[in-house]
Parts: structure tokens; C-alpha cells; sequence
């Protein structure tokens, strides 16, 4: 019988990696194995992961290529640590080596993103320094085109702009050389989790069924198995794959933006006595578009902090409604102008209400307060 899931599987494995590394350098077995990795599959022990496993380790044997995995126990579930090491043990029957464990501590957090956002965090750490320590360069993560819409649909409830309904990019470096792979994505067409299920049966693997895929707490969840399931009733079949699509034509226009912004920025903005200014003509002669994503740039660069849109409005007000009104707070920043600079500075303690500043102009109390800045709420 053709296995034409694991088939696919292989391909899109096998095509990231040459793509990553060049044909020439992973021109198949006779390169030798190991002489193009190690690379880092991700693993779970669920349907995705445990294909990519699979499709890892037959790609590297063929291909020169080392594959280990990393499974991460966030401890959120009990009996996790046996999860893990049954992920683990099936990894080693795949051929993977070497195979790590990394228990991680999650810790609640105030920021928005809620517990997923902080176990996913924890998890790339955790993925990253297990990377550095067996010397590999990529990590193989295993999201799928259901993922992808998923991913795009939250990002509508969120109100987010074209970075955050870019969804989950196929390649993201985390810097010192180290990038993570998302094959099932990159492939045209790409993995869908239908796929990597049937792939997971011809290849004789029992996979894992994490049960918070199912609970309806988490808003992934309810997405998952309400409302896509909905929307392909309703609107017809192929949702899902419009919504990778949207995926793509977002994240296009999110490269071209910031491309423009980052030819710009070095041009416009100037190091001010208290931290950083940005020309007020150089701003006002760009379209709203560019002018926001100048303005969240530099408090991110500078000062670390990313800015809701809420926040960016109120900043970009200095430039587009000026009256002679007072500096704009928002977290960790006051932003005043200043003749024809907008200066951004680093703020310390409490701001203080300003008298005849406008609502938009103060942190507390005012339309500049406050809300969730994280990259998923944001526009970029």
C-alpha cells in the first residue's frame, strides 16, 4: 500500500532542511550522516510531532543529516512525566539520538497571552538551550495548516493587524544562529493535522492525545472543535486553507512593511538628551500604515516595550493632531514632542495627571491607558 501520508511528511521535511542548509550541502546520503545537523525535532508525542519525528529521522539518514528530539514536560498535567518519556522512548525507536527531557517550571503571569502563552514561552526557552547544548543551529516544530488557521482566526478575534493574522511563519530565527523550522507549514500544500494522523497509522505509531486539545477553557480549543468545524459547515469546505492562505498574503505584506520601515528608521530618528527622537516631518510624511509601525519600532528597540494600538494612536496624535498638548504615557515610556521632534523617554514611577492633556494623553484614567500589549494584541 503507498503511504502517501508519510510520503508527504518526508517531503516537506526533506525540502525545509535542503532549503535551510542548500541543496548541494545535504545532496543526500552520500554527504554522511551528521555532517549537516544536528538538527532539534520538538516533540510532544502527539499525532504532528511524532510524524515530524518520524520524517526526521528517515530525512537524516538519507540526507546527512543528525536528528534528535527535545521533549518538554511543562508538569501541567498529571502524570506529564510519564507522557514525556513515553514521547521519549518513541523517538528512540525512530532512530533519534540523542533524546532530551527538559522538565520546565511555568509561571503565572499578569501579561495577556494567559497560561498557553506562558507554557509556550517556557517551552522555547527550553527548546533553545537544549539546542545550544547538542550544538544544533534548527529546531523542527510541527504545526500544521490547521494550526495556521487557528492561529488566523484568533487574530481576528483579537483585532490584530497583519503581523499577528500572518500567523505562525515557516522559518523564525531566535538568534545566535539558531532558527526554528516549521516544515509541515512551508510545504505546498501544506501538512494538514489529517495528515499527520494517517501518517502516524502507516508508520505504526500510537500517538499521544493531549486532553487540553479537547478542553473547551481555552479559547484554542473551543476554536478547534467549534467554531472551524462551524464555519467549514456553514461556508463550505476549504475554510481552513483560505485561512492559511490569509496567512500568507498577511505575513507578505508584514516583510514588505517592516523592510520599508527599517530602510527608514535609521534615517529619522536621533538619539535626544533623555533617550530617542523621531523627526515629526518624517512621520507626518508617511501613510498611517508605516507611521505606527515606525513609532511601535522604536519602543520596542529602544526601550523593550510593545505598544497596543491604543497606545500607538495616542503617540501618533503628537504628530497628526498636534495642539500644544501635554506628553503621552504609556507603559514604561513618556513621549513628548518637543519643536519638530517626537521624544521618547524612559519613564520611572507614577505618571501624573496632566491638566487640559486629553484623555488620549495620560496612562491612567485616560484612552493611552493601559491594555494587553503583547505581540498577538497588536498591530503590526
Amino acid at each position: 500500500m503507498l503511504q502517501t501520508a508519510l510520503l508527504a511528511t518526508r517531503r516537506a521535511v526533506r525540502d525545509a532542511l535542503r532549503e535551510e542548509f542548500g541543496s548541494g550541502a545535504a545532496g543526500g546520503a552520500a554527504a554522511g550522516a551528521g555532517e549537516r545537523g544536528p538538527v532539534v525535532v520538538a516533540l510532544s508525542g502527539g499525532a504532528d510531532s511524532l510524524a515530524l519525528a518520524a520524517a526526521a529521522a528517515y530525512v537524516g539518514e538519507r540526507d546527512g543529516f543528525a536528528a534528535a528530539a527535545v521533549v518538554v514536560d511543562h508538569g501541567l498535567q498529571a502524570g506529564s512525566d510519564r507522557v514525556a518519556e513515553r514521547a521519549a522512548s518513541q523517538a528512540r525507536g525512530l532512530g533519534l539520538e540523542p533524546v532530551l527531557v527538559r522538565r520546565v517550571a511555568v509561571r503565572e503571569s499578569s501579561e495577556a497571552g494567559g497560561p498557553e502563552a506562558a507554557a509556550r514561552d517556557a517551552r522555547y526557552a527550553a527548546l533553545a538551550r537544549a539546542a545550544r547544548e547538542i550544538g544544533a543551529a534548527v529546531i523542527l516544530t510541527a504545526h500544521t495548516r490547521d494550526d495556521q488557521a487557528e492561529q488566523v482566526l484568533l487574530g481576528i478575534a483579537r483585532g490584530s493587524g497583519a503581523r499577528s493574522l500572518s500567523g505562525v511563519p515557516p522559518r523564525r530565527e531566535l538568534g545566535d544562529g539558531l532558527v526554528v523550522l516549521r516544515p509541515f507549514v512551508r510545504a505546498d500544500p501544506s501538512i494538514t493535522r489529517a495528515v499527520t494522523e494517517a501518517a502516524c497509522r502507516e508508520a505504526g505509531l500510537d500517538a499521544w492525545r493531549d486532553p487540553q486539545n479537547a478542553d473547551p477553557a481555552f479559547a484554542r480549543a473551543r476554536v478547534r472543535a467549534s467554531v472551524l468545524p462551524l464555519l467549514e459547515r456553514e461556508l463550505g469546505p476549504g475554510v481552513a486553507a483560505a485561512l492559511a492562505r490569509t496567512a500568507d498574503l498577511a505575513r507578505e505584506d508584514a516583510e514588505a512593511f517592516d523592510a520599508m520601515v527599517a530602510e527608514q528608521i535609521e534615517e529619522i530618528v536621533e538619539h535626544a538628551e533623555a533617550g530617542i527622537a523621531v523627526s515629526v516631518a518624517a512621520l507626518a510624511a508617511n501613510p498611517a500604515a508605516l507611521r505606527h509601525r515606525i513609532i511601535r519600532r522604536v519602543a520596542e528597540a529602544e526601550f523593550g516595550r510593545e505598544l497596543s494600538r491604543e497606545h500607538t494612536l495616542a503617540i501618533a496624535a503628537l504628530v497628526t493632531h498636534w495642539r500644544g498638548q501635554g506628553p503621552v504615557e504609556v507603559p514604561g515610556i513618556t513621549v513628548s514632542r518637543a519643536g519638530g521632534r517626537i521624544e521618547f523617554a524612559r519613564r520611572t514611577g507614577s505618571p501624573r495627571r496632566r491638566r487640559g492633556c486629553a484623555d488620549g494623553d495620560r496612562a491612567e484614567g485616560g484612552g493611552a491607558r493601559g491594555v494587553a500589549g503583547t505581540p498577538e494584541a497588536m498591530e503590526e
